[in-house]
């Protein structure tokens, strides 16, 4: 390898100390290394040309931010666990030095994980497009009322959620949010998306595990703001009407 990322989760001060030892570490194997918070998305994304491997330093979310960051490129992303659980996570922060010439060597494995890719659209013309690793979540806003979400798949109505939200979730993102409103646990590699409804009221539709192909469009009712929120970190307010169309990304994490 020739040149390696670090990725840090900011506010926790034991990331940039571990972050900093890695970074010793990997230069003194004469490897450049570039170090940056895995909150500044841009200035990360200026330093990945030619960039071998990422590693994070943090938890999930740090991991997720790293998926963000990557695309449309295909670094693969290692994970050191500082955070709580790290499912994601290849590495205890215990063992990463142990473990690192391993993969400086490329004595790992790639797995790669589906995305989904999140379209809004409203009648004012906006229009947004975003990419997930873990899930997209339409729900209600501050004001703890439900919001009415009607779903189409592939263009034909599936049901009407009176609900705080839906999650539409990865295979990876199954064992996150999905999992916590009721949802299955799926097979880590599988293309497929999951529907799984928050707090429905009075709805007797269960998670409902969809092929990769299928788009999926959730229309918004609401008298008041609802949200969207990608992967956890990018947050968006919805008004009535606006509509997200959810299907499986072009980009894959590796």
């Amino acid at each position: 390898m020739q040149k390696i990322g670090i990725l840090y989760h900011p506010k926790v001060r034991a990331t940039l100390r571990m972050a900093k030892e890695l970074e010793a570490f990997i230069a003194s194997r004469g490897i450049t290394v570039w170090l940056c918070s895995a909150w500044e998305r841009d200035e990360a994304r200026g330093l990945l040309d030619g960039t071998d491997l990422v590693l994070t330093v943090g938890g999930d979310g740090t991991i997720l931010r790293a998926a963000q960051t990557v695309i449309p490129g295909m670094t693969p992303i290692a994970g050191i666990n500082l955070g709580r659980l790290g499912f994601m996570a290849e590495l205890d922060a215990d063992q990463a030095l142990e473990m690192l010439p391993a993969l400086l060597e490329k004595k790992g494995w790639i797995d790669e994980r589906s995305m989904l890719q999140a379209e809004i659209t409203g009648p004012n013309g906006k229009h947004h497009v975003y990419h997930a690793l873990n899930d997209v979540v339409v729900a209600r806003g501050a004001i703890a009322r439900v919001i009415r979400i009607d779903i189409d798949v592939d263009g034909q109505h599936l049901s009407t959620y009176r609900a705080d939200g839906v999650v539409v979730a990865t295979a990876t993102g199954s064992t996150g949010y999905a999992m916590a409103a009721g949802g299955p646990i799926m097979y880590p590699q599988s293309p497929d998306m999951l529907i799984v409804p928050v707090a429905s009221h009075l709805s007797s539709l269960s998670p409902v595990v969809l092929p990769g192909a299928a788009v999926v469009k959730l229309s918004i009712s609401t008298f008041r703001l609802a949200t969207i929120s990608v992967d956890g970190h990018i947050n968006l307010s919805l008004s009535s009407r606006d509509v997200v169309t959810v299907k499986r990304s072009q980009y894959k994490t590796r």
